[in-house]
């Protein structure tokens, strides 16, 4: 039985949280089946009850399959119901696991057998493991699996990235994290994190001058207050940003795919990367933080892990049926370091993403039929992003550009082998953040000093919470023109200033034509391109 409440039912009622404390205590989604356990609270007091300071999260949604995360605050069991009905009159019941301080509470279950291209209806709570009497308030949500073949819905998705960075935290006073209320206003199937999920290296205090001389006053934590060390810290920048209301309500609603970026550790990290000199850090191995790092996301992320022999493999396939294929890519665990990018041949230390993701990545773009390949990468292609200099004063490169406009080198010649290889490849499309502006790009081997590939676009968007940046500079090699970019005359332009902006895709089912779209933080559109579909 389909749903009898509308999804536009679903977005008027969605925003109403009740019980909710100021930094995200328990929290009730009305409209949703509301909670189930009223009866079994009689008599327990709120301080025996778990609570759930992070709400649900839904990830990795397939054509039958979604992750749902949830996070408790002391050890209780997790216990998920869903339904196609908002009434859950023939709801299925899951005894999920025990949360634990060993994943810091943080609980999942990768739901399977749902129907394809339904609205899927959720409620979870925790039980205390030694008295079923005592449970958490329920919190409710819902998503839409992946579309059939025969689907004559539009596919929409949103990208963004670069989340509570500079200092720029969560401003109650502002209305906190707005971007993600106008993404969730405009109803996407998913939505994608390209990165910077935390910024591990960027101390958030009580407050920042802003342009113009605003007070910017934040939200703050104790584990946000100094760069992220511990496990403890990691893990507490996570759960700094679900404090944020708007960012609840949307995750209970829009189902999300994170990659990883380098502030899930530390600034431009890579393995090579050197902290002896950097006063702010006590623990200066890289390794250790990577570890840590890659930890608490994990942990948090609403993911689904990889196979057993890799567990901790960010990048891997999202199929959303036959109109799109998601690809999402991890630019930072298989680097080389940061160096003057001018290697003439491939090697260690010019990898970027390594060669086995990139053969990855070319075998799934030619096996995928979706009509749409949309590549999800973390870092933009074209644009010089600098790393500072070495002893000798040449320019240190953190990106895949090395400014010289010419023939492929360094970390260029990687991506030069991806693009020929997938030239034959029709409708793909990447997406990426990274660099706190908004802007479209189109690759032209015509403009370009190195030709073998197919044109294409890349769109960029973010930041979502932090500091405004750009524009950046492109580098020539493969032959890129900036068609649109908005960015703020101040650098480093606070949430204030406006200069925040997500990216949204839609396919149409019927000509099977891309349009994709730049919004800003209030959800006004910026940009818009057509792309026509190639052999359909």
């Amino acid at each position: 039985m389909t749903s009898s409440i509308s999804r536009r039912s679903f977005l008027a009622q969605g925003g109403a949280l009740v019980g909710s404390s100021a930094l995200g205590g328990s929290l009730l989604l009305a409209g949703c089946g509301g909670s189930s356990n009223s009866q079994a609270a009689i008599g327990v007091s709120d301080k025996e009850r778990p609570k759930m300071p992070s709400g649900i999260q839904f990830g990795d949604i397939t054509d039958n399959r979604a992750i749902i995360w949830s996070r408790s605050d002391r050890n209780a069991q997790m216990i998920v119901e869903y339904d196609t009905s908002e009434r859950f009159n023939n709801a299925s019941r899951i005894v999920g696991p025990v949360a634990s301080d060993a994943t810091d509470f943080t609980t999942r279950v990768d739901l399977s057998g749902l129907p394809t291209g339904q609205s899927v209806f959720v409620r979870v709570r925790y039980v205390d493991p030694n008295n079923s009497r005592i449970e958490s308030e329920t919190i409710a949500g819902q998503f839409r699996t992946t579309p059939a073949a025969d689907a004559t819905r539009a596919v929409r998705f949103h990208w963004s990235g670069d989340q509570c960075g500079q200092g720029w935290g969560i401003n109650t006073d502002f209305g906190g994290m707005k971007i993600y209320e106008a993404m969730r206003l405009r109803d996407p199937d998913f939505f994608i994190h390209n990165g910077d999920t935390i910024y591990a290296d960027g101390p958030i205090l009580a407050q920042a001058t802003a342009e113009n001389g605003q007070v910017w006053r934040n939200l703050v934590t104790e584990e946000v207050s100094k760069v992220a060390e511990t496990l403890k810290e990691f893990r507490g920048r996570h759960a700094y940003n679900m404090l944020d209301a708007n960012f609840r309500k949307f995750a209970a609603q829009v189902p999300q795919v994170w990659q990883w970026d380098d502030h899930e550790v530390t600034n431009n990290y890579s393995a090579s990367k050197d902290l002896s000199a950097d006063a702010r850090y006590t623990e200066k191995s890289i390794a250790t933080l990577t570890t840590r790092g890659r930890r608490a996301f994990l942990e948090y992320a609403p993911m689904r892990y990889y196979k057993q022999s890799e567990p901790q493999r960010i990048y891997r396939t999202i199929s959303h049926g036959p109109l799109l294929d998601v690809f999402v890519v991890d630019m930072r665990s298989y680097r080389g370091p940061n160096s003057t990018n001018l290697q003439t041949a491939e090697d260690a230390s010019s990898a970027f993403m390594g060669r086995d993701q990139v053969e990855w990545l070319i075998a799934a773009l030619k096996a995928s039929t979706a009509t749409w390949k949309v590549i999800s990468a973390d870092m933009p292609i074209g644009l010089n992003v600098g790393d500072g200099k070495n002893a000798q004063g040449e320019a240190l490169w953190e990106a895949l550009a090395n400014g010289n406009d010419g023939v492929p080198l360094g970390r260029e010649l990687e991506m030069a082998r991806l693009l020929s290889s997938i030239k034959a490849v029709p409708n793909v499309v990447w997406i990426t953040t990274d660099v706190h502006y908004c802007a479209a790009h189109y690759y032209d081997p015509a403009q370009a000093r190195y030709t073998n590939f197919s044109p294409f676009w890349e769109f960029v968007a973010g930041p979502m919470n932090a500091g405004a940046f750009g524009p950046g500079v492109l580098d020539k090699t493969f032959g890129p023109t900036a068609v649109f970019s908005k960015a703020p005359l101040i650098q480093n332009s606070s949430p204030f200033a406006g200069y925040q902006f997500f990216g949204e895709v839609n396919i149409d089912p019927r000509t099977k034509a891309m349009k994709v779209e730049l919004f800003n933080l209030d959800g006004v559109s910026q940009f818009a391109q057509t792309l026509p579909a190639v052999g359909v």
